[in-house]
């Protein structure tokens, strides 16, 4: 067993922890989550219970996590940017602020990906944004959430193009996949995973990365399109505030070595590895709350 965080270890963890993802199960956060979890209970030495809590884009459990949770870390919850960050900008309502988390560590990056059915009329982005300024609104296109990456990637996509699209929020990842094959939806504004994992059934119109991802190949960017949109999901995991600093050390070391161990698993799926913890994870907060307070003050 790996021995983390010196004496804290000995303490800490003593009982099982509660690992709580604020999507439906079957999106990234999920996946992610379900590949972490036999490593983390070899690391702490404890189990480790993944519990999908949906609702409000991540907001329901963001909220909980900061207002109702006990600080003791036997329970953690998934994260994304720009989501904690965006959110509190739009809304009133959050329940919860951007940096009151105990943030234990970013682990991976996944950009925003545009998919249509492998049978749709739309072969390429230029088809899209075509269909779409002949008939506006007609376009519907599925997401994650409201006040997220794929919906403000949506928000852009309008502005850029000057085309009205309709944006229909999903309660995470998982529920949009259906959507799309079942035909609810024209696409999806999803994230580079699901373009690997339904590739079978669906096509990658536009991926928003500066340049093409190795694992999507034939994958273009919007930005070769001519559509400057570049930006995606980061994802980690957060303690609740006040959480004793050498608790949060020992599930940030344990987390470390669970992504390193997933990490060419990840890879293959369509997930762009990262590490930050302490003052870099706060920093990358920072950074990405100015990126997208920037961006939707242009979309006002």
């Amino acid at each position: 067993m790996l021995m983390l965080a010196g004496a804290a270890f000995a303490q800490y963890p003593q009982r099982a922890i509660n690992y709580v993802i604020p999507f439906n199960a079957g999106g990234e956060s999920d996946i992610t989550a379900r590949l972490q979890q036999p490593h983390l209970e070899e690391i702490l030495g404890v189990s480790v219970t993944i519990t999908n809590r949906p609702g409000g884009g991540g907001a329901v459990s963001w909220s909980e996590i900061q207002r109702s949770t006990q600080n003791d870390g036997y329970t953690v919850v998934g994260i994304n940017l720009p989501h904690i960050a965006t959110q509190p900008m739009e809304r009133t309502d959050t329940g919860f602020t951007t940096n009151d988390f105990e943030f234990i560590l970013w682990f991976q990056f996944t950009p925003n990906a545009l998919l249509v059915r492998n049978d749709s009329q739309f072969q390429t982005l230029d088809d899209l944004i075509e269909y779409a300024r002949e008939n506006p609104g007609s376009v519907t296109i599925g997401g994650s959430g409201s006040n997220t990456a794929n919906h403000i990637a949506v928000l852009q996509l309008e502005q850029l193009a000057d085309v009205d699209l309709t944006y229909v929020p999903f309660s995470g990842t998982g529920p949009t996949i259906p959507a799309l094959l079942g035909g609810h939806v024209s696409a999806l504004m999803s994230y580079t995973p699901m373009s690997v994992l339904q590739s079978a059934q669906a096509r990658t119109l536009a991926v928003a990365s500066e340049e093409r991802v190795s694992f999507l190949p034939d994958g273009p960017t919007f930005v070769e399109q001519g559509i400057d949109i570049v930006g995606g999901a980061y994802r980690g995991v957060a303690a609740p505030p006040g959480t004793p600093a050498d608790i949060v050390q020992t599930l940030t070391e344990a987390f470390e070595e669970a992504s390193r161990r997933i990490a060419e698993e990840q890879e293959a799926m369509g997930f762009v590895i990262e590490s930050y913890s302490g003052d870099e994870a706060m920093e990358l907060v920072e950074r990405i709350t100015e990126e997208y307070a920037a961006i939707l003050e242009t979309l006002e």
